[in-house]
């Protein structure tokens, strides 16, 4: 219940700044009051931000939840809770206390954004990934190092995977792209200007895209097939974006190991294995 508390909290925090009107009222609401608002019906809630109990109904549908009786569900325990793992570090927290928060809000990201994960976009996203002709990764600044990641861990499969850091390489890249091959990006805010000018380039070329980002509402989400939310507590010691980085980095782990996994059961696949195995040691001692 705790993961789903959090997760509920959480996608309206990832959609906040796109909201507007009455469902930003909704939002502000709810976050301002999460207590109260885990013990009200519909029609509580409609009465107090003075909204119709239809415009909170379709507010829910917005951030992801298929019903107000489920999104209700999110709140569950809240009361209970206590922001003592996000609270700011205190001058006099011993070393240890501030571990533990770090890695409590790392724990928070991973569970909320698992919490999100839908089976139908998995099995959409590895079919791509398996049938793609050359799968290439997009990313920048803290980004790129889960396109990085991903890059790496996808030479160890029988996908052909590429990557470049530089923006104008990237670019180039994404120009030389057809339907055949797959594209992942990899945005936090999904609003980077040099990834939507290389979003809008793949969706010219009829590239697949999947997006990794904390935003589902963004520019960046609305232009790809698939979307994968990384969800992160907002914390006072540290950005958001660094707890995100971790959830993408798994996402990115989840996805290589469902490809990985199907392809080590076949001939080619498990020789690939094989091969790089025995290059790889031939580096160490």
């Amino acid at each position: 219940m705790f993961i789903i508390a959090r997760t509920s909290v959480s996608t309206i925090k990832a959609n906040y700044q796109h909201l507007t009107g009455a469902d930003k009222k909704i939002a502000s609401f709810i976050l301002s009051n999460p207590a109260a608002a885990s013990e009200m019906t519909i029609q509580d809630l409609a009465e107090n931000v003075k909204v119709s109990t239809a415009t909170v109904s379709r507010f829910v549908k917005r951030i992801g939840w298929r019903s107000f009786r489920e999104f209700s569900l999110g709140f569950g325990g809240i009361a209970a809770q206590t922001d003592s793992f996000f609270s700011e570090i205190e001058e006099d927290d011993a070393p240890s206390v501030v571990v533990d928060k770090v890695f409590q809000g790392a724990d928070n990201a991973l569970d909320a954004t698992r919490a999100l994960l839908k089976d139908q976009d998995l099995a959409d996203a590895i079919k791509l990934i398996k049938n793609a002709h050359t799968l290439s990764f997009f990313g920048f600044g803290g980004s790129s190092i889960v396109a990085l990641d991903g890059y790496h861990k996808f030479l160890r499969t029988t996908v052909q995977p590429q990557f470049h850091p530089d923006v104008d390489i990237q670019l180039m890249q994404a120009v030389k792209m057809t339907k055949d091959d797959v594209a992942i990006i990899v945005s936090h805010s999904g609003r980077n200007h040099d990834t939507l000018m290389i979003a809008d380039q793949l969706r010219a070329n009829h590239v697949p895209m999947i997006a990794i980002t904390s935003y589902p509402a963004s520019p960046l989400a609305k232009k790809c097939d698939i979307v994968f939310q990384s969800v992160a507590e907002e914390v006072n010691y540290r950005s958001e974006s660094m707890s995100s980085l971790i959830a993408q980095l798994t996402i990115m782990d989840s996805l290589f190991t469902l490809v990985g996994a199907q392809g080590a059961r076949t001939q080619s696949g498990e020789g690939l294995l094989k091969d790089v195995r025995h290059a790889m040691a031939t580096t160490r001692e």
